[in-house]
């Protein structure tokens, strides 16, 4: 599959650079625009020049604003011009005057849900009318940034393309031409290429054949470029629309920054009750999500951070109330688990806080109290049990928890000496689905030929940053025994086959290839090549948790993502640098059940890659608005993990399963907890939210230190 190059090295003849103007207010309402005086061959767009709808596809966002702001940085314009040194210049000149109203920032505050999800499981009394101890804790996940190999962008431009009957042909065979059409060619990095397509069409109000998406380089992107490429599309789409030139729009890295989707901020507030044993009686959970300005994939969020939080583990009686609250950030969007891993995180520490009141190893807790019917009934074990013991046994994590505890319990009541850091270890469990729960009307494709030639073209609409030539080319060869190098993959005028995330590409569309090559082996000794066969993407329709997890009204829900989970169990060890307040990471197991793995390479290059991942969200990638806005400082000051930071990552395969399942985004699912209880272990302090900030270690550093100093000053 040829992924294009990037946005950076095309430079059509001709060009127009855009600026987009922003909201330099939270709330309020649009007054007046102000343009300075522009020289020719300079444009101004507003949402009135606009021709067809103002509407992002799947969105209530508007692609310009015209009456209300929403959030500061929200686009109200576009300038166009040749010089991009002048139009810079030019766009300082601009002024935005609006009326501002008062904005809400944070899920506390806010008055107005996108998305309610209620779910009762068992008896309907409340927590506190069980009897037995109650355990309450409040987790909270905060944002983080995708950080592209390059900003968001598109280049848009014109193609002159002949046609006869009906049929597009080359510049070549002009001699069979009975008419040209201009062709609107998108170019940008996304990971689904019909909702580019669809939400262009709908902002020009012109008919979809006449728009043609090719996908450039994806690269890294976390699912940071499910659809906000489309936006950014349609601003380079409006430009050529009104002034025919080449438009070429790519944000700069202090507007990505400022202005891109975020994984969204999650707060669950948990309270159970448990009996002598360990053993839930009942669980009620209030969760909210901040989801920004517009819903963007709001029931998809939120409810994947639902099933999240049901977990694993028998919960006794449940009790959940779930809300996706529109505020006045930007708005956030999925990163890498949707929110699947935002309420594992919740559900694990609190696990592990359980686990701590009543003195018991978590991994024990864990095994003891598995589930295996909680999503989907099933009557087998839960697989986590097993992988957790595996991964426990692997990394050691018996013996060191005990040696840890048997230390922390030595060393309360006393200073430790200069140099000596404490330790912990800590182990959680988790999963992901294989597919969107909600997806498209519209049923997804994929269509496979045999050529004369003995090439198998796969014709699949998806980019991404996995080289699926060989993927597939591993698949095609052990189904038709045929040259793994003779396998191309067709991107341009594919029918859709859906977004290239939640691992559906390695999951559902690779099954797919694989059904298409099988009906190709039975037809190719009987009928002549080309043989072509076309595979329909199908919903497995149904409804979760054994029937009281429904889609929302005017939604069906598709459960086949979440009929053969991907698991994970994560094992972190730390110590604590008291000096620095800073965790030092001396190794991350990981234990996956990723059913068949057909290449045993690329999937530890993506388990280790979403690991250290993981462990930015975990600890060092602390970034958070501030009344809307994300501060300077925080830019200047925001670091990712670098190749010297990476810990020793250990991942070992266990499964007999021979379906392909979704691994990418378990390290997200499990680390981030297990990384936490290892400091809590270390620190003896349930922490409880990430990411981790190094003075959260410092108070408690104070105030052990405070502790024993008094208590020193009594006993004399």
């Amino acid at each position: 599959m040829d992924r294009g190059s990037f946005l950076e090295d095309i430079y059509p003849k001709n060009l127009q650079y855009a600026i987009i103007i922003r909201s330099p207010v939270a709330k309020g309402l649009l007054k007046h625009i102000e343009f300075p005086q522009f020289p020719e061959n300079y444009h101004v767009i507003t949402a009135k020049d606009i021709p067809g709808e103002n509407r992002l596809e799947d969105t209530s966002m508007p692609i310009l604003a015209d009456k209300e702001l929403s959030y500061i940085g929200e686009p109200v314009a576009i300038i166009l011009g040749p010089d991009k040194s002048r139009l810079e210049s030019l766009s300082l000149l601009c002024r935005v005057y609006a009326d501002e109203e008062k904005a809400v920032f944070t899920c506390d505050d806010a008055e107005e849900a996108f998305a309610v999800r209620e779910l009762q499981l068992g008896d309907q009394n409340s927590v506190y009318q069980s009897g037995g101890k109650i355990v309450t804790g409040s987790y909270s996940t905060g944002i983080q940034d995708h950080w592209y190999a390059e900003p968001a962008g598109a280049v848009a431009f014109y193609r002159h393309v002949h046609a006869h009957n009906n049929e597009a042909v080359t510049e070549e065979s002009k001699e069979k031409k009975t008419q040209t059409k201009n062709i609107l060619i998108i170019k940008t990095a996304t990971q689904w290429s019909y909702h580019v397509k669809r939400s262009v069409t709908r902002v020009l109000g012109i008919d979809p054949s006449l728009v043609l998406i090719e996908p450039t380089a994806l690269s890294l992107h976390m699912d940071g470029k499910l659809w906000y490429p489309s936006l950014i599309a349609c601003y380079a789409a409006l430009g050529v629309f009104i002034t025919h030139h080449p438009v070429r729009l790519i944000l700069n890295r202090d507007e990505d920054f400022y202005f891109s989707p975020k994984r969204a901020q999650t707060n669950a507030d948990i309270v159970s009750t448990i009996d002598d044993n360990g053993n839930i009686i009942a669980t009620e959970m209030d969760i909210s999500v901040n989801l920004g300005a517009y819903d963007v994939n709001g029931n998809e969020i939120l409810d994947q951070v639902c099933l999240g939080v049901l977990g694993n583990y028998n919960m006794g009686n449940i009790k959940m109330t779930a809300r996706a609250h529109k505020t006045n950030i930007p708005p956030q969007g999925p990163f890498s688990g949707f929110g699947v891993s935002h309420g594992l995180f919740a559900i694990e520490r609190h696990i592990s806080l359980i686990a701590d009141m009543v003195s018991l190893d978590p991994s024990k807790w864990r095994s003891n109290h598995a589930s295996s019917n909680v999503i989907i009934s099933s009557k087998s074990q839960n697989p986590g049990a097993g992988i957790l013991d595996l991964t426990a046994k692997i990394s050691d994590y018996y013996r060191k928890w005990a040696s840890y505890q048997m230390l922390n319990e030595s060393h309360k009541g006393k200073l430790r000496e200069k140099g000596e850091n404490p330790r912990g270890i800590g182990i959680a469990v988790g999963f992901q689905g294989n597919n969107l729960l909600y997806n498209s009307d519209e049923p997804y494709a994929i269509e496979v030929t045999l050529t004369k030639e003995s090439t198998l073209e796969i014709k699949a609409s998806i980019n991404s940053g996995e080289d699926y030539n060989k993927i597939w080319g591993k698949v095609a060869a052990e189904v038709l025994s045929i040259d793994p190098g003779m396998v191309k993959i067709i991107s341009p005028n594919a029918a859709d086959c859906g977004p290239s995330c939640a691992s559906r590409n390695i999951t559902i569309l690779t099954k797919a290839v694989e059904k298409c090559c099988q009906t190709i082996r039975k037809q190719r000794f009987h009928n002549p090549l080309p043989i072509t066969v076309r595979r329909s993407v199908k919903q497995a329709k149904g409804d979760l948790c054994g029937g009281a997890f429904t889609a929302p009204l005017g939604k069906e829900m598709d459960i086949s993502g979440f009929s053969k989970m991907g698991m994970a169990c994560a094992v972190v060890e730390v110590s604590i640098d008291l000096s620095e307040c800073i965790p030092k990471i001396r190794g991350v197991w990981l234990g996956i059940d990723g059913g068949k793995i057909i290449s045993i390479n690329r999937a530890k290059r993506s388990l280790t890659r979403s690991a250290v991942q993981a462990l930015g969200w975990a600890f060092t990638e602390c970034i958070e608005y501030t009344d809307g806005a994300l501060p300077r400082s925080q830019y200047a000051n925001f670091t990712i993990p670098s190749p010297i930071d990476i810990p020793p990552i250990n991942i070992e395969f266990f499964s007999q399963d021979t379906d392909t399942k979704g691994i990418g985004e378990l390290p997200f699912t499990c680390i981030p907890a297990a990384f936490l209880q290892a400091v809590s272990q270390a620190m003896d302090h349930s922490f409880k939210s990430i990411p981790l900030k190094r003075k959260e270690i410092w108070e408690m550093v104070r105030i052990r230190n405070n502790e024993m100093q008094t208590a020193k000053q009594v006993s004399k």
